[in-house]
């Protein structure tokens, strides 16, 4: 008989038991409270993700765990805490909204913390049902998160639609996953690649396979072709559930993608670099043109998260160690850009309700000047406009192409972000020079106003940072490749 997994196996995964434990012990905690709320739970969950954080920085070196189901390396450390960053920023966020419309259930807190769980353990998956495990434990989270809000159609909706598109893409992805299972004789990212190495994979049944899996991992960053849930999900759901779709969980499935992508499939880099190039350049074209008609600035910010997505695939199809690299840095930037636009989303209030459209912010610079200061630099660095965090996350993509020899998806790349400008330049000229027709209300959370100054000084000064980030990047780059 098989011993049962002993200690020293499971180690490298301490971050990840100690978060299923919390989250276990926060459900007992919410269920036999006599008062309801979800700011105890909610700041537990908060420290438990940075518990979380600090246990995973506590590991060192490339380990295997699970039988090899499960690795941590310098690339996993770096994406987990991206992840955790992200979730305990958007949770944080979502105390004052909750607050405001009545609607916090102690559930709330605890789903978070299972869906960054499965985040966790997708990106340091190495196996194909190990990547599967994790990405439907996060999924599975995130559906009832969208909808958290029973009494609104319009949550309710977005999480439908969130459910019904993401079966379908979880279909695609295991049915693509048994092909290359039927035709590799193997789920082990280490047996792939040696399959790969041994036999070069010209089998057209592993192409297939390769390609429906592309197309579910294409669907959890909400890459073009398979962006159709985005808009309306980012819309419908609540502020502080869109402000969490909007980071943590395109960090994990971008990174799931690199590894994926890179390691097992590494070998393969010509059957499936050229798929990357048309989903990179449809997804930059149409969160560049389609944004500019947007009047709802989570619809808005939706198809600007389908085109950095298409920015950061860029890197992807590079296929090389400055690509890998390239990414990372640029879902560091993107990572604190998005949590604060998200946050002065959330402080939009006019006598007392939130408001969403892009008239709301007109007078901006008039009457909340600081907040309009802040919002600027997110839309300056969005655009890439140097030296903010934004412009170095899209120079190191583009680099990393120019170098691979993908010149025109580099030029498609720059032409892209400069028709994307035009709307987060917009933004700005509502803000500073339309006339106020309603000023929004004066008071801003407290919570709130830290995370926005505290993310637009990141944003300002990443150039300050750059060094050290660079070189954790390119370290998590070098684990993932095994140079």
């Amino acid at each position: 008989m098989t011993a049962v997994t002993s200690l020293p196996d499971m180690a490298p995964a301490t971050a990840e038991i100690f978060l299923a434990l919390v989250g276990v012990a926060l459900l007992m905690f919410g269920a036999f409270r006599r008062s309801g709320g979800m700011r105890t739970p909610g700041w537990l969950a908060v420290v438990a993700l940075l518990v979380a954080g600090i246990l995973v920085l506590a590991r060192a070196g490339t380990v295997e765990a699970f039988y090899g189901l499960f690795i941590t390396d310098a690339f996993a450390r770096f994406a987990k805490v991206l992840i955790l960053l992200g979730s305990a920023f958007a949770l944080i966020m979502s105390f004052g909204y909750f607050d405001r419309e009545r609607g916090g259930r102690f559930e709330y807190p605890v789903l978070i913390v299972f869906s960054t769980l499965g985040m966790m353990m997708m990106v340091s998956a190495n196996d194909l049902i190990a990547l599967y495990m994790g990405l439907e434990m996060q999924s599975l989270a995130l559906y009832v998160i969208a909808s958290i809000r029973r009494d609104s159609l319009r949550s309710t909706e977005a999480g439908l639609k969130y459910f019904v598109l993401g079966a379908l893409s979880s279909g695609m992805l295991l049915y693509g996953c048994s092909l290359i299972y039927g035709f590799a004789g193997t789920t082990s990212f280490v047996g792939l690649a040696e399959v790969f190495q041994k036999d070069g994979g010209s089998s057209v049944g592993l192409v297939v396979g390769l390609v429906f899996l592309i197309c579910g991992l294409a669907f959890k960053v909400s890459a073009v072709p398979f962006h159709m849930w985005t808009p309306d999900v980012y819309e419908g759901a609540p502020t502080p559930v869109t402000a969490l779709f909007a980071v943590a969980p395109k960090v994990a499935a971008l990174a799931l993608f690199v590894r994926v992508m890179a390691g097992p499939f590494g070998d393969l880099l010509a059957s499936w670099q050229q798929i990357l190039i048309f989903v990179s350049i449809a997804s930059m074209v149409l969160g560049a043109f389609a944004a500019m008609v947007q009047t709802n600035i989570k619809r808005l910010m939706a198809y600007s998260s389908i085109g950095h997505m298409g920015y950061a695939l860029v890197g992807v199809a590079a296929g090389n160690e400055a690509g890998i690299t390239g990414v990372m840095i640029y879902l560091a930037t993107y990572i604190f850009m998005n949590v604060g636009t998200f946050a002065i989303i959330l402080s939009m209030r006019r006598e007392g309700r939130l408001v969403e459209n892009l008239s709301d912010l007109s007078g901006l610079s008039k009457t909340h000047p600081m907040m309009a200061l802040a919002l600027m630099v997110f839309m300056f660095s969005m655009a890439g406009i140097p030296p903010l965090a934004g412009f170095f996350g899209k120079w190191y993509v583009f680099m990393a192409a120019v170098n691979a020899g993908l010149f025109g998806l580099a030029v498609i790349g720059v032409l892209a972000s400069v028709v994307g400008a035009f709307y987060y330049l917009r933004i700005v000229k509502i803000m500073y020079f339309d006339d106020a027709t309603q000023p929004l209300d004066g008071t801003v959370a407290g919570d709130l106003r830290a995370i926005v100054f505290g993310s637009a000084a990141v944003t300002l000064l990443f150039l300050l940072f750059l060094s050290p980030v660079y070189d954790q990047a390119r370290a998590a780059a070098v684990s993932l490749l095994g140079a």
